[in-house]
């Protein structure tokens, strides 16, 4: 089990260009599923999940071509569909979240696609009830293997066909797959709750480019009318506005002056302003963010004088997987705020390693914390810590470097699979890291 050690309370100086966004690469890449022609797609990272990603549409048969380490051209025009029957296939699948959203164009173009329960984060139920009833919309059926667990999906005979639906809730990865399905169905579909995040309106346009017929970008109102082929297209992804929060949260934590370039300002929604409200002193350059952060930050509070809430909600309000940075880069500021995850009752269970740091929080309910801050006045203490999850993981490598001492985090795996050469990139501005492979 690979490691981190971490010497805290060194701040970072310098510039920092973010990567792609991780999220809109998963779907991107399923997207190279839906043609023939040459898919382009630019400002990959170079993380385990788009490199595991990447490597089962190989073995599917897609055709790879690295160009650059971070620009790749995908043809999908002689796929072995049999291999997604395979045993390989179905452990690959299982170790990847991101392969769910292989089954939209997958049973749209080849009319059947397997799918195994998908891996990811563990961080509390994530099902996959808005995936399989927007595709059930469009006319497939599901057939459940309880000896393999796994989902069978095929389409009629003569296709998919176009359909009114109302998602039960705005899942970005169950609309991005509903999306692609909808791309080569027959006829209209009208998606209504549809989600808008701007890596889902990234995916449209790629689609768009590649001659799909896509109304409504940008809103919860998706109408699509299926044609009879997509064309190849160049694509180029936004900048990853998780890994910028992260920055910032490190630069808050550890009393830094960091400019981080080229993060994609018109896509964070209320992120800027929500670190402001905890304190932090971030200004906008143009398409950069400065953080030029003083030790001490006061977490402000609601007019009536209440304690300040920050949860999570659908973009442009903060993604889920923001909440954990925002809950540790409280724990060093003056005043009180409540933290509430709405979307995943495990993801708040690494509360446990903060305390032993010292932190003073309150776990009210697997949702909802209170983290009572008391600035520098009441600093973190280094501890040894395990990462059950990506965000967890960058949380816990933020703690590390504003605690006294030095840590030790396991499992970095986890954090690997969403920050591309995280520690190289931090040494650069001033860190202490030290990778040990185990």
């Amino acid at each position: 089990m690979s490691s981190f050690i971490v010497e805290g309370g060194h701040p970072l100086n310098g510039e920092i260009k973010i990567k792609g966004a991780k999220n809109e690469a998963l779907q991107v890449i399923c997207a190279t599923l839906l043609t023939s022609e040459k898919v382009i797609i630019s400002n990959l990272p170079q993380i385990s999940d788009v490199r595991n990603l990447i490597n089962l549409l190989s073995e599917m048969g897609v055709k790879v071509n690295y160009r650059t380490p971070f620009e790749v051209e995908f043809q999908a025009d002689d796929i072995d569909i049999s291999y997604i029957r395979s045993d390989k296939y179905r452990k690959k699948a299982e170790s990847l979240r991101g392969s769910v959203m292989v089954m939209g164009p997958l049973v749209t173009r080849f009319g059947c696609a397997i799918m195994p329960r998908p891996g990811g984060d563990k961080i509390g139920r994530r099902r996959l009830d808005t995936h399989f009833e927007g595709i059930q919309k469009l006319g497939a059926t599901f057939d459940y293997n309880r000896e393999t667990h796994t989902y069978e999906i095929k389409a009629p005979e003569d296709g998919l066909k176009g359909s009114y639906m109302l998602l039960d809730e705005a899942s970005v990865t169950g609309t991005a797959n509903i999306i692609m399905a909808a791309t080569l169905a027959k006829g209209e579909t009208v998606i209504y709750n549809a989600a808008c995040e701007p890596y889902i309106q990234q995916l449209c346009r790629m689609l768009v480019k590649m001659g799909a017929d896509i109304e409504g970008i940008g809103s919860n109102l998706l109408k699509i009318r299926g044609v009879e082929a997509l064309n190849g297209a160049q694509h180029t992804l936004l900048p990853d506005m998780i890994e910028v929060g992260s920055f910032i949260g490190m630069a808050a934590m550890t009393g830094s002056n960091l400019l981080l370039k080229d993060v994609g300002i018109d896509d964070l929604g209320l992120m800027p302003s929500a670190f402001r409200r905890i304190g932090i002193n971030l200004n906008i350059e143009g398409n950069d963010i400065r953080i030029n952060q003083n030790e001490i930050y006061h977490i402000d509070e609601f007019i009536d004088g209440s304690i300040l809430t920050i949860a999570d909600a659908p973009w442009p309000g903060l993604s889920p997987d923001l909440i954990s940075i925002f809950l540790v880069v409280a724990t060093q500021a003056c005043g009180s705020l409540i933290i509430h995850q709405k979307m995943f009752e495990s993801r708040l269970f690494f509360v446990d390693k903060l305390l032993d740091m010292g932190a003073r929080i309150i776990l009210c309910d697997p949702h909802r914390a209170v983290v009572i801050g008391s600035g520098k006045f009441h600093c973190l203490r280094a501890t040894d810590m395990v990462s059950p999850d990506i965000r967890a993981g960058i949380a816990m490598l933020i703690a590390a470097m504003g605690a006294k001492g030095t840590s030790r985090i396991q499992n970095i795996n986890q954090i690997d699979r969403g920050y591309e050469n995280i520690d190289i990139r931090l040494n650069k501005l001033g860190a202490k890291i030290i990778r040990i492979e185990d």
